[in-house]
Protein backbone atom coordinates (compact mmCIF):
# COMPACT_ATOMS: atom_id res chain seq x y z
CA UNK A 1 0.00 0.00 0.00
CA UNK A 2 1.27 3.66 -0.93
CA UNK A 3 0.18 6.26 1.08
CA UNK A 4 0.31 10.05 -0.42
CA UNK A 5 -0.58 12.77 2.16
CA UNK A 6 -1.28 16.19 0.15
CA UNK A 7 -2.46 19.88 0.62
CA UNK A 8 -3.79 20.00 -3.03
CA UNK A 9 -4.61 17.54 -5.85
CA UNK A 10 -3.83 17.42 -9.53
CA UNK A 11 -6.35 16.81 -12.42
CA UNK A 12 -5.97 12.72 -12.21
CA UNK A 13 -6.30 12.66 -8.60
CA UNK A 14 -9.62 14.21 -8.55
CA UNK A 15 -10.98 12.25 -11.13
CA UNK A 16 -9.71 9.14 -8.99
CA UNK A 17 -11.05 10.10 -6.02
CA UNK A 18 -14.06 11.24 -7.59
CA UNK A 19 -14.40 7.62 -8.87
CA UNK A 20 -13.33 6.14 -5.42
CA UNK A 21 -16.31 8.06 -4.06
CA UNK A 22 -18.83 6.71 -6.37
CA UNK A 23 -17.94 3.54 -5.91
CA UNK A 24 -18.23 3.89 -2.21
CA UNK A 25 -22.08 5.45 -2.77
CA UNK A 26 -23.06 3.23 -5.37
CA UNK A 27 -22.44 0.59 -2.88
CA UNK A 28 -23.70 2.24 0.31
CA UNK A 29 -26.59 4.09 -0.99
CA UNK A 30 -25.25 7.09 1.38
CA UNK A 31 -23.09 10.13 0.75
CA UNK A 32 -19.35 8.61 1.12
CA UNK A 33 -18.15 11.71 3.47
CA UNK A 34 -20.09 14.50 5.44
CA UNK A 35 -21.54 17.42 3.33
CA UNK A 36 -18.93 19.60 3.51
CA UNK A 37 -15.97 16.81 2.76
CA UNK A 38 -18.12 15.91 -0.16
CA UNK A 39 -17.92 19.49 -1.22
CA UNK A 40 -14.41 19.98 -1.32
CA UNK A 41 -13.57 16.62 -3.13
CA UNK A 42 -14.39 18.23 -6.18
CA UNK A 43 -11.70 20.73 -5.64
CA UNK A 44 -8.14 20.79 -6.65
CA UNK A 45 -7.13 23.24 -3.09
CA UNK A 46 -9.39 20.83 -1.01
CA UNK A 47 -11.89 23.52 -0.01
CA UNK A 48 -8.85 25.29 1.62
CA UNK A 49 -8.84 26.46 5.11
CA UNK A 50 -5.55 24.28 5.87
CA UNK A 51 -7.08 21.13 4.50
CA UNK A 52 -5.31 18.00 3.96
CA UNK A 53 -5.97 14.51 2.15
CA UNK A 54 -4.70 11.13 2.55
CA UNK A 55 -4.75 8.55 -0.14
CA UNK A 56 -4.30 5.10 -0.03
CA UNK A 57 -3.02 3.19 -3.38
CA UNK A 58 -3.10 -0.25 -4.02
CA UNK A 59 -0.35 -0.54 -6.95
CA UNK A 60 -2.14 1.97 -9.08
CA UNK A 61 -5.56 2.22 -7.80
CA UNK A 62 -6.87 4.56 -5.14
CA UNK A 63 -8.36 2.43 -2.84
CA UNK A 64 -8.90 5.01 0.21
CA UNK A 65 -8.96 8.12 1.58
CA UNK A 66 -9.27 10.38 4.74
CA UNK A 67 -9.84 14.20 4.66
CA UNK A 68 -8.52 16.16 8.13
CA UNK A 69 -9.84 19.52 8.03
CA UNK A 70 -10.48 22.18 10.53
CA UNK A 71 -13.86 21.82 12.00
CA UNK A 72 -16.39 24.96 12.99
CA UNK A 73 -15.70 24.09 16.65
CA UNK A 74 -12.34 24.29 16.62
CA UNK A 75 -11.28 20.46 16.82
CA UNK A 76 -9.86 18.55 14.07
CA UNK A 77 -12.15 16.70 11.83
CA UNK A 78 -11.20 13.14 10.22
CA UNK A 79 -13.31 11.77 7.74
CA UNK A 80 -12.69 8.61 5.61
CA UNK A 81 -13.91 6.92 3.10
CA UNK A 82 -12.62 3.33 1.77
CA UNK A 83 -12.84 1.21 -1.54
CA UNK A 84 -16.00 -1.93 -0.56
CA UNK A 85 -13.68 -3.92 -1.72
CA UNK A 86 -10.68 -3.12 0.68
CA UNK A 87 -13.14 -2.68 3.82
CA UNK A 88 -13.45 -4.84 6.68
CA UNK A 89 -9.54 -5.66 7.08
CA UNK A 90 -8.14 -6.26 10.25
CA UNK A 91 -5.35 -3.52 10.29
CA UNK A 92 -6.17 -2.63 6.36
CA UNK A 93 -7.19 0.47 4.44
CA UNK A 94 -9.04 1.99 6.99
CA UNK A 95 -6.30 1.54 10.00
CA UNK A 96 -3.42 2.39 7.84
CA UNK A 97 -5.15 5.78 6.53
CA UNK A 98 -6.31 7.10 10.56
CA UNK A 99 -3.02 6.22 11.71
CA UNK A 100 -1.53 8.39 9.29
CA UNK A 101 -4.10 10.88 9.39
CA UNK A 102 -3.23 11.03 13.11
CA UNK A 103 -0.33 11.97 12.88
CA UNK A 104 -0.59 14.88 10.66
CA UNK A 105 -3.23 15.97 13.62
CA UNK A 106 -0.65 15.04 16.10
CA UNK A 107 -0.94 18.38 18.65
CA UNK A 108 -4.39 18.94 17.94
CA UNK A 109 -6.44 19.99 21.17
CA UNK A 110 -9.28 17.82 19.95
CA UNK A 111 -9.63 15.11 16.72
CA UNK A 112 -13.24 14.30 15.73
CA UNK A 113 -13.71 11.20 13.90
CA UNK A 114 -16.97 10.80 11.79
CA UNK A 115 -17.54 7.08 10.55
CA UNK A 116 -20.48 7.18 8.33
CA UNK A 117 -23.22 3.88 8.49
CA UNK A 118 -20.79 2.77 11.49
CA UNK A 119 -20.08 -1.18 12.23
CA UNK A 120 -18.91 -3.31 15.32
CA UNK A 121 -16.23 -3.34 12.76
CA UNK A 122 -15.55 0.14 12.55
CA UNK A 123 -15.92 1.25 16.58
CA UNK A 124 -13.36 -1.67 16.62
CA UNK A 125 -10.46 0.34 14.79
CA UNK A 126 -11.84 3.73 16.00
CA UNK A 127 -11.29 2.66 20.03
CA UNK A 128 -7.98 0.41 19.02
CA UNK A 129 -7.06 3.92 17.81
CA UNK A 130 -7.49 5.52 21.06
CA UNK A 131 -11.12 7.00 19.82
CA UNK A 132 -14.07 7.00 22.51
CA UNK A 133 -17.80 7.10 20.80
CA UNK A 134 -18.74 11.08 20.90
CA UNK A 135 -22.40 11.64 19.43
CA UNK A 136 -24.45 9.21 17.10
CA UNK A 137 -26.33 10.77 14.27
CA UNK A 138 -29.43 8.90 13.24
CA UNK A 139 -30.95 8.26 9.94
CA UNK A 140 -34.79 8.43 10.14
CA UNK A 141 -37.30 7.82 6.83
CA UNK A 142 -40.79 7.88 6.28
CA UNK A 143 -43.31 7.47 3.28
CA UNK A 144 -44.38 10.04 1.70
CA UNK A 145 -46.76 11.47 1.45
CA UNK A 146 -47.81 11.14 5.19
CA UNK A 147 -50.94 9.99 6.36
CA UNK A 148 -53.92 12.66 6.21
CA UNK A 149 -54.27 12.17 9.96
CA UNK A 150 -50.80 13.44 10.73
CA UNK A 151 -51.12 16.45 8.64
CA UNK A 152 -54.90 17.33 9.58
CA UNK A 153 -53.64 16.91 13.54
CA UNK A 154 -50.42 19.20 13.05
CA UNK A 155 -50.58 22.74 13.95
CA UNK A 156 -51.22 25.13 11.16
CA UNK A 157 -48.73 26.95 9.96
CA UNK A 158 -48.24 30.02 6.37
CA UNK A 159 -44.60 29.33 4.99
CA UNK A 160 -43.20 31.10 2.12
CA UNK A 161 -39.78 30.51 -0.01
CA UNK A 162 -36.53 32.45 1.71
CA UNK A 163 -35.63 35.42 0.21
CA UNK A 164 -32.31 36.11 -0.38
CA UNK A 165 -30.91 39.86 0.65
CA UNK A 166 -33.95 40.09 3.04
CA UNK A 167 -33.97 36.75 5.03
CA UNK A 168 -30.59 36.50 5.71
CA UNK A 169 -29.96 37.89 8.88
CA UNK A 170 -33.44 36.69 10.62
CA UNK A 171 -32.65 33.45 9.04
CA UNK A 172 -28.81 33.49 11.04
CA UNK A 173 -30.18 34.52 13.92
CA UNK A 174 -33.12 32.27 14.83
CA UNK A 175 -30.56 29.17 13.67
CA UNK A 176 -27.47 29.79 15.57
CA UNK A 177 -29.98 30.71 18.55
CA UNK A 178 -31.68 27.17 18.32
CA UNK A 179 -28.32 25.25 17.38
CA UNK A 180 -26.54 27.23 20.21
CA UNK A 181 -25.37 24.08 21.97
CA UNK A 182 -24.94 22.24 18.57
CA UNK A 183 -21.34 21.83 17.78
CA UNK A 184 -21.73 22.49 13.77
CA UNK A 185 -25.14 24.08 13.22
CA UNK A 186 -25.13 26.92 15.32
CA UNK A 187 -21.79 28.63 14.48
CA UNK A 188 -23.24 29.54 10.61
CA UNK A 189 -22.20 32.73 8.92
CA UNK A 190 -23.61 34.73 6.22
CA UNK A 191 -20.44 33.23 3.58
CA UNK A 192 -21.61 29.64 5.08
CA UNK A 193 -25.35 30.58 3.62
CA UNK A 194 -24.42 31.87 1.10
CA UNK A 195 -21.66 28.81 0.28
CA UNK A 196 -24.86 26.12 0.67
CA UNK A 197 -26.90 28.03 -1.33
CA UNK A 198 -24.99 27.79 -4.23
CA UNK A 199 -24.85 24.03 -4.35
CA UNK A 200 -26.41 22.48 -7.12
CA UNK A 201 -28.67 20.61 -5.06
CA UNK A 202 -30.04 24.32 -3.63
CA UNK A 203 -33.86 24.89 -4.75
CA UNK A 204 -34.98 28.20 -3.47
CA UNK A 205 -38.41 26.98 -3.33
CA UNK A 206 -37.43 23.84 -0.72
CA UNK A 207 -36.38 26.67 1.95
CA UNK A 208 -39.01 27.34 3.64
CA UNK A 209 -39.21 30.21 6.28
CA UNK A 210 -42.68 31.15 8.58
CA UNK A 211 -42.87 34.66 9.93
CA UNK A 212 -43.12 35.88 13.46
CA UNK A 213 -46.80 36.86 13.99
CA UNK A 214 -46.27 40.75 14.66
CA UNK A 215 -44.06 40.35 11.60
CA UNK A 216 -40.85 41.33 13.42
CA UNK A 217 -38.35 38.59 11.85
CA UNK A 218 -38.79 35.06 11.57
CA UNK A 219 -40.44 32.36 13.86
CA UNK A 220 -38.95 29.49 11.76
CA UNK A 221 -38.05 27.67 8.96
CA UNK A 222 -37.62 24.04 7.43
CA UNK A 223 -34.61 24.18 4.85
CA UNK A 224 -35.49 21.12 2.46
CA UNK A 225 -32.80 19.03 0.21
CA UNK A 226 -33.78 16.65 -2.30
CA UNK A 227 -31.57 13.79 -3.12
CA UNK A 228 -31.58 13.16 -6.79
CA UNK A 229 -28.57 10.84 -7.10
CA UNK A 230 -29.65 8.59 -4.96
CA UNK A 231 -32.06 5.47 -5.42
CA UNK A 232 -34.53 5.98 -3.83
CA UNK A 233 -34.94 9.95 -4.40
CA UNK A 234 -34.12 11.08 -0.69
CA UNK A 235 -36.23 14.60 0.08
CA UNK A 236 -34.07 15.50 3.15
CA UNK A 237 -35.31 18.18 6.42
CA UNK A 238 -31.92 19.64 5.99
CA UNK A 239 -31.80 22.08 8.36
CA UNK A 240 -35.11 22.95 10.87
CA UNK A 241 -35.08 25.68 13.02
CA UNK A 242 -37.60 27.91 15.78
CA UNK A 243 -36.87 30.56 17.24
CA UNK A 244 -36.56 29.48 20.83
CA UNK A 245 -39.08 32.45 22.13
CA UNK A 246 -41.73 30.05 20.25
CA UNK A 247 -39.93 26.44 21.63
CA UNK A 248 -42.60 24.06 23.37
CA UNK A 249 -45.73 25.09 21.32
CA UNK A 250 -45.88 22.68 18.13
CA UNK A 251 -43.59 24.75 15.69
CA UNK A 252 -41.06 22.05 14.76
CA UNK A 253 -43.48 19.38 13.90
CA UNK A 254 -45.48 22.16 11.85
CA UNK A 255 -42.59 23.02 10.08
CA UNK A 256 -41.64 19.68 9.32
CA UNK A 257 -44.92 18.69 8.00
CA UNK A 258 -44.59 21.40 5.88
CA UNK A 259 -41.09 20.52 4.20
CA UNK A 260 -42.48 16.62 3.79
CA UNK A 261 -45.47 17.97 2.20
CA UNK A 262 -43.74 19.83 -0.19
CA UNK A 263 -41.27 17.27 -1.10
CA UNK A 264 -44.05 14.86 -1.97
CA UNK A 265 -45.69 17.17 -4.27
CA UNK A 266 -42.24 17.40 -5.83
CA UNK A 267 -42.85 13.68 -6.43
CA UNK A 268 -40.36 12.56 -3.68
CA UNK A 269 -41.87 9.63 -1.69
CA UNK A 270 -38.93 9.39 0.97
CA UNK A 271 -38.81 11.47 3.44
CA UNK A 272 -35.24 11.37 5.27
CA UNK A 273 -33.71 13.46 8.54
CA UNK A 274 -30.86 13.54 10.50
CA UNK A 275 -30.91 13.91 14.31
CA UNK A 276 -28.68 13.13 17.32
CA UNK A 277 -29.75 9.77 18.67
CA UNK A 278 -29.28 11.25 22.98
CA UNK A 279 -32.13 13.76 21.61
CA UNK A 280 -35.09 11.76 23.11
CA UNK A 281 -37.97 15.04 22.80
CA UNK A 282 -36.90 14.95 19.04
CA UNK A 283 -36.67 11.14 17.90
CA UNK A 284 -39.92 10.81 19.47
CA UNK A 285 -41.42 13.70 17.80
CA UNK A 286 -39.91 12.53 14.09
CA UNK A 287 -41.43 8.61 15.28
CA UNK A 288 -44.94 10.15 15.80
CA UNK A 289 -44.56 11.58 12.39
CA UNK A 290 -43.96 8.12 11.08
CA UNK A 291 -39.83 8.31 10.99
CA UNK A 292 -38.60 4.87 11.31
CA UNK A 293 -34.38 4.36 12.15
CA UNK A 294 -32.51 3.49 9.19
CA UNK A 295 -28.69 3.72 10.31
CA UNK A 296 -26.87 5.37 12.42
CA UNK A 297 -23.43 7.81 11.58
CA UNK A 298 -21.14 8.06 14.56
CA UNK A 299 -18.24 10.27 15.64
CA UNK A 300 -15.59 9.75 18.22
CA UNK A 301 -13.44 11.50 19.97
CA UNK A 302 -9.75 10.95 20.70
CA UNK A 303 -9.51 9.68 24.05
CA UNK A 304 -7.18 10.02 27.12
CA UNK A 305 -5.14 6.27 26.38
CA UNK A 306 -4.36 7.42 22.97
CA UNK A 307 -1.54 5.38 21.65
CA UNK A 308 1.28 6.97 20.18
CA UNK A 309 1.04 7.05 15.99
CA UNK A 310 4.64 7.80 15.59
Amino acid sequence: MNVLVLRALDPAQLTELSALLTRCEQADHHPALAEPQRAAAVRADLGGHGALIVLAYDDASLIGCAFITPALDGATALHVAVDPAHRGEPEGVQHELLETALRQAKGADEIRLWIMQATDADDATAFGLGFEPERDLVQMRVPLPLAPEIVATSRPVTTRPFQPGRDDAAWLSVNNQAFADHPEQGRWTLDDLVEHMAFDWFDLEGFLVADRPDGNGLLGSCWTKIHRTTDPVLGEIYVISVDPAFAGQGWGRALTVAGLVWMASQGVTVGMLYVTGSNTAAVKLYQSLGFMVDHVDRSYVLGQTRPDPT
